[in-house]
């Protein structure tokens, strides 16, 4: 039976969903009240056929579009201040995020920027920094995701470098969610083999470290659960075959439900990967996907219980902690994902740098067993040497 790969949601915002849905962006931004959108993405999308048709599709329909991508892949302070500028420039009226994680990161962040007298760190999610906003400040924002890895199109926040202290900062207002998101899948077809698997697990990685998290919100554990089982099935036929549609649409639709979940919390993986992508440059999705195996020991005894449902749904012979463990390497191993951290690039020079930093980390607190800085060397170092 062929399956339907087209739905209008609303969860957790407006969601337009299908092959060739980004024919639908001129209706997106006009129902936002746009008429002179930005379209902001990273360098290495700027001049891609996707991105020339998706402003040509505005230009046609009487909205002159500006373009910015002056993006990084880990996006800075300085990404998002050329943004604002850029916003000003063309006298936009509203912000369409175009990419993956580090296009949609930096747009979000500049639809916030327009309209605050704050600096952006004023605004990282510690405390009720949130309350600093100008809300009515903020500009309205279409998402269009072209990988399926992060989620930030259905997200609150932004995960933005502070160049000056080399720290990934969360910054996090309720107005940064997207007002609509179009999720087409046909956008995800060119992906490479290996950007495919590192952004796949990133999303993977999302769902689990939610299902993990100790905090009580069973709708976000049935999201994370059925991402899990979506990616577990699609992501080997992707990254085997980049055409095939109904692989991609799956991935692309986990990476939105990993990114609701984890409204319930995240973890070690991302208390980790985000200094070592601060300080490295590395690419966040990679990170996550080689230290996951190696957080899900140091978590084995507070996980071992839900190890055994996710292993049931992902139809794991053996659904102990330790079948699903074997899976994970397993699953990483097919995808060219490497067993060592050190394959990152990672001095090891600055592991009790990387480790305090990662202590700190507003996702550490979600993990389902207390984290020291003592604690994160031990696992970077484990992962540096791949020692399970």
């Amino acid at each position: 039976m062929t399956r339907t790969l087209t739905g209008n949601w609303n969860y957790p915002t407006r969601m337009m969903v299908g092959p060739g849905r980004i024919a639908d962006l001129p209706k997106a931004c006009a129902s936002l009240g746009m008429k002179r959108p930005i379209l902001i993405t990273d360098a290495g999308l700027r001049d891609l056929p996707m991105t020339k048709n998706a402003i040509a599709l505005l230009e046609a329909a009487g909205m002159p579009c500006a373009l910015y991508s002056d993006v990084k892949g880990n996006p800075v302070g300085a990404n998002v201040d050329g943004g604002v500028a850029a916003y000003r420039a063309h006298d936009a009226d509203g912000v369409i995020a175009f990419g993956g994680g580090s296009g949609l990161d930096a747009a979000k962040a500049v639809a916030l920027m327009v309209g605050q007298d704050l600096p952006i760190w004023d605004f990282e999610d510690v405390g009720d920094n949130w309350k600093r906003v100008k809300p009515e400040g903020v500009a309205p924002i279409v998402a269009v995701p072209t990988t399926a890895g992060t989620g930030s199109e259905v997200g609150r926040a932004s995960v933005i470098t502070n160049e000056d202290t080399h720290e990934k900062k969360i910054i996090f207002h309720p107005t940064m969610l997207p007002g609509i998101v179009i999720s087409d899948p046909e956008l995800t077809l060119g992906l490479p083999p290996h950007i495919t698997a590192a952004t796949g697990v990133d999303a993977f990685v999302h769902c689990f470290e939610a299902y993990s998290a100790t905090s009580y919100h069973p709708m976000a554990d049935g999201v994370a659960l059925e991402g899990m089982r979506l990616i577990a099935d699609a992501l080997p036929r992707a990254y085997a075959d980049g055409s095939n549609l109904e692989a991609r649409a799956d991935l692309l639709t986990a990476a939105s439900m990993g990114a609701t979940a984890f409204q319930k919390g995240l973890g070690a993986v991302h208390g980790l990967a985000h200094p070592i992508g601060a300080v490295f440059d590395t690419h966040h999705g990679l990170t996550n996907a080689v230290l996951l195996p190696y957080v899900m020991r140091f978590n084995e005894r507070a996980i071992k219980d839900k190890a055994d449902l996710l292993g049931r749904v992902l139809n794991l012979s053996r659904t102990d902690f330790t079948g699903l463990m074997d899976w994970v390497l397993r699953f990483r191993d097919r995808l060219g994902i490497p067993h060592k951290a050190s394959a990152l690039g990672i001095d090891m020079n600055r592991s009790a740098e990387i480790a305090k930093a990662a202590e700190a980390d507003p996702s550490t607190g979600g993990n389902p067993i207390p984290v020291t800085a003592a604690d994160y060397e031990k696992i970077l170092a484990a992962a540096y040497e791949g020692k399970l």
